[in-house]
């Protein structure tokens, strides 16, 4: 918790520093929008405690992580839907949703646009492909309401069975698609489905924050250059690396209620539900090749469903009191970061994304075992 204890004193340090210096750096700025941003502000004790806390990352996977048995059917182990891929982009939305699988879900739906649909189908036969979405030069102007209607009666056709949806692999960011799939994650908050948002998906919330604000079940992943967008947009400010804590505190106390995962070279992960940041620094690959982000969304929607299932029906998970998508995000950096180590070992420079989803289900077993 962040207290008050000090301001006094606080403010009369730095009116003194304001007297010698007549002009602050732009850091002193950003650090003090920062911590004003928060409730309260921090003492020397309390800021020790903004440094972000390793997560027992492992043993949250062992927690969470369903064993196999013959009594199971199939949809306990997980159901989940990926909204995304255009005619331009349509290796993430597989990605994403085959890694959901490979980890151990038991079914992966994608919602994608007609041009897209054949290439991922023809990628795999394991998932189940909607061609539904739209792009606005395949829709006239007086079209294009009643088509929307038809594509959310569609996707809302399907949308109670589902544990998760990850909104974004490929998802592009023509305005009528957006439209379309800003109405299909305010019908998933009615229904209280969680939702990974990653890509284009994040590009979208950027603009529109009040599609997650207050919503505790999203989670938003964002790289450097997304992270950057985000923190512009909330914090009105630039990023400060230098006190990497409080500023993901900060925002994610300013979008209110959601869940963020900061993909870097330690991931951070906060829920603002308590003055922690929690990271994921083991394991790892240098081999930056793109879609990894994919593949942790998909893996990140698997273990939400999964941390959910587990707090409803064994209650007490043995492990300190934790948000479910905290859990999920935890427990997807970590198998996403052991998955791709194991590649790397490897195939070192050749490493490509595929690799690492093929070392998956390995590195779960070696965590997790099914049985």
């Amino acid at each position: 918790m962040l207290i008050a204890h000090g301001m006094s004193s606080w403010f009369s340090r730095l009116d003194i520093a304001n007297n010698r210096v007549s002009t602050l750096s732009a850091v002193l700025r950003r650090q003090q929008f920062l911590v004003r941003s928060l409730v309260g502000i921090p003492d020397q004790n309390c800021r020790a405690r903004m440094n972000a806390v390793e997560a027992d990352s492992l043993n949250i996977v062992r927690k969470i992580t369903p064993t196999l048995d013959l009594s199971r059917h199939k949809g306990q182990a997980g159901k989940i839907a990926v909204i995304g891929g255009c005619r331009e982009y349509t290796g993430a939305p597989y990605f994403a949703a085959i890694s959901a699988l490979k980890i151990g879900a038991d079914l992966s739906h994608v919602f994608c646009t007609k041009d897209a649909a054949p290439i991922i189908k023809s990628y795999s036969p394991e998932l189940i492909v909607h061609p539904v979405l739209e792009e606005s030069y395949s829709v006239r102007d007086e079209d294009k309401r009643s088509t929307a209607s038809k594509i959310l009666a569609e996707v809302n056709r399907w949308m109670e069975r589902f544990d998760c949806l990850v909104i974004g692999p490929g998802l592009g960011r023509d305005p009528f698609l957006l439209d379309c799939v800003s109405e299909i994650m305010k019908s998933a908050r009615q229904l209280n489905i969680p939702l990974v948002i990653d890509g284009d998906g994040l590009f979208l919330v950027t603009n529109s924050l009040e599609l997650v604000s207050g919503y505790p079940l999203a989670v938003l992943t964002p790289n450097v250059n997304e992270y950057k967008r985000l923190v512009q947009r909330v914090l009105n400010c630039d990023v400060n690396d230098a006190e990497p804590s409080v500023e993901l505190l900060s925002l994610v106390k300013g979008i209110g209620g959601v869940t963020v995962l900061r993909k870097g070279k330690s991931d951070l992960i906060c829920d603002g539900a308590e003055a922690a940041v929690c990271s994921v620094s083991i394991f790892g690959s240098p081999r930056r090749c793109g879609g990894q982000g994919d593949i942790l969304s998909g893996s990140v929607a698997v273990f939400i469903s999964w941390a959910r299932q587990c707090i409803t029906y064994h209650g007490d998970t043995g492990l300190r009191p934790m948000n479910p998508t905290a859990m999920g995000c935890i427990a997807g950096s970590a198998l996403l970061r052991k998955a791709a180590s194991v590649a790397f070992e490897d195939k070192k420079r050749s490493t490509l994304t595929t690799d690492i989803i093929e070392c998956l289900g390995n590195s779960l077993e070696d965590i997790a075992p099914a049985i």
